[in-house]
This record gives structure tokens, sequence and C-alpha cells, in this order.
């Protein structure tokens, strides 16, 4: 029977679109061994592999109870696992199977998925499986690199042709060089406590504020010792005209401003 479809002259073939099919994902080493074999194949060539189906004889209706195996035939690759277990499902989209003729370039319905399977190799034959994926994982991250002899040792060829100059990228040569690190400051001494305190009355004596960078250039003093020192006779102005700068606490320029004035 042949169903005509509006869509060009595309006759498909439904005489076996009952036909009950399986669906089956299996590994790639198995896929390959049957096209392969399927290459090779005379007319009266031998099975590739047989089903064996295992049932409990008590509950011959129970579906959930059937055990599929599959037992592959003689093959050539190493380290092949010979059995597989299929484990069935059945929750999936309807499908069905469609094929098409090269030659005479008709289509036609082989059939309609009744049980879908995925093959997986038995617990018998896990270690064999194992062992090929690491040898072909192995393989594959091998590079097979050649090596080509330029008769012109002229370099005639590797030198930038004329208006390619802008197209070369930059060899590590031309990147911007980093900037040099800056050498820290010589060390500086500390001066005595009392000593350098008679400096910093002297210098708020000239001038109400000052700002932390200014003070170290006149002392030449360690900042973190001058914070110190500024923590306890000064105040710093957070905020205002005077913002970021420190000035002397009210007792001490009480004292500046005595001394200042004996004669």
């Amino acid at each position: 029977m042949e169903d005509d479809y509006s869509n060009g002259d595309i006759n498909v073939e439904t005489s076996k679109a009952d036909r009950s099919v399986w669906l089956m994902k299996c590994p790639p080493i198995v896929s390959k061994a049957w096209q392969s074999s399927a290459a090779s194949a005379s007319v009266d060539s031998p099975p590739v592999a047989k089903v064996v189906v295992s049932l409990d004889l008590l509950q011959p209706d129970d579906s959930s109870a059937l055990q599929f195996t599959m037992e592959m035939a003689g093959s050539e690759v190493v380290n092949m696992p010979k059995s597989y277990s299929l484990n069935m499902s059945k929750d999936f989209v309807p499908m069905g199977v469609f094929s098409e003729s090269s030659t005479q370039g008709r289509s036609a319905m082989e059939g309609k998925v009744e049980h879908k399977f995925d093959m997986k190799p038995h617990h018998a034959n896990i270690e064999e499986y194992r062992k090929m994926c690491r040898e072909r994982t192995n393989k594959s991250m091998v590079k097979n690199r050649q090596i080509q002899v330029i008769n012109n040792d002229r370099g005639v060829h590797l030198r930038p042709m004329p208006g390619m100059m802008g197209l070369i990228t930059s060899t590590s040569k031309d990147k911007k060089k980093p900037a040099p690190v800056k050498g820290t400051d010589m060390k500086r001494t500390r001066r005595d406590r009392g000593e350098l305190e008679d400096i910093m009355f002297k210098l708020f004596e000239n001038q109400p504020n000052w700002t932390l960078k200014q003070l170290v250039q006149e002392t030449d003093q360690p900042a973190q010792f001058l914070k110190e020192i500024l923590n306890e006779l000064c105040i710093y102005n957070k905020r205002g005209t005077n913002q970021g700068t420190y000035e002397l606490k009210p007792e001490y320029k009480k004292s500046v401003e005595d001394t200042g004035a004996e004669p």
C-alpha cells in the first residue's frame, strides 16, 4: 500500500508500518564492529550477535521480570566485551523507523518502535571495557607531530612580505616593559622622643596647622613614629577649612604661647 503526499511526488511505502521494532543505544565500539561486519558481509553472512531473553515462568505476564542480554559474535577488536546487558525502557515518545533507497529514491516505513534499550557491558566484562576505554583515551591524547625540512635555508619564506608588517603580532620583546619598581625610601632613624617633641613645638609655633606629609619632610622621621607623637600632642581636623591637618591640643597651645611670650 502506498500513500501519496501532496508535497511533490514523494511516495512512502507503509506496508510494514505495523511491524514492531526495537531501538537500541549501543557503545561506539559495538557500532563500529557491526558496520565493519556489514561492509565485508557476503550473502550468507553469519549473525553479528544474539539476544537472550530470561523470564520467570511463575510470572510469565510480568514484563518487569524480563531480562535481556546480548552475546556478541566473534570480533577482531581487542578487549571488546562479548556480553552486554539490555536495559529496557517503555517510557518514551512514540517513534517510527524509516528507510530511504539511494538508488530508487523511495522511502519506506519499516515499523514502529515497541521497546527501547540501553546497551551496557555486562558486569562480568566491565573490567575489560574499562581497560579498552583507557586505551582509547590514551591514544586520543597522543599528538602526531610532523617535521618538515625547508630546502631554502636563506629564510626567504620566513621574512615578512611588504605590507604585512602591520599584521604581524608583537613578540615578547615588543611588549610594554613593566614599570620599574620604585625603591623604598632610605630608612629613617628615630630621634629621641624629647628632642622630637621640641622640634614639633617649634614647628607649630611657626605654623598652626600641618599635614602628616609635611611633618615627615620637616622632621625626617618615620610616619608611624610621628603619628604616635601626633596622637598625643595634636588634634586631627576631619572637616572644616583645615581638613586633613594636625594642630596642637589646647593645653599644648597655651604652653607654647607662654614660652613664646617670655622675654
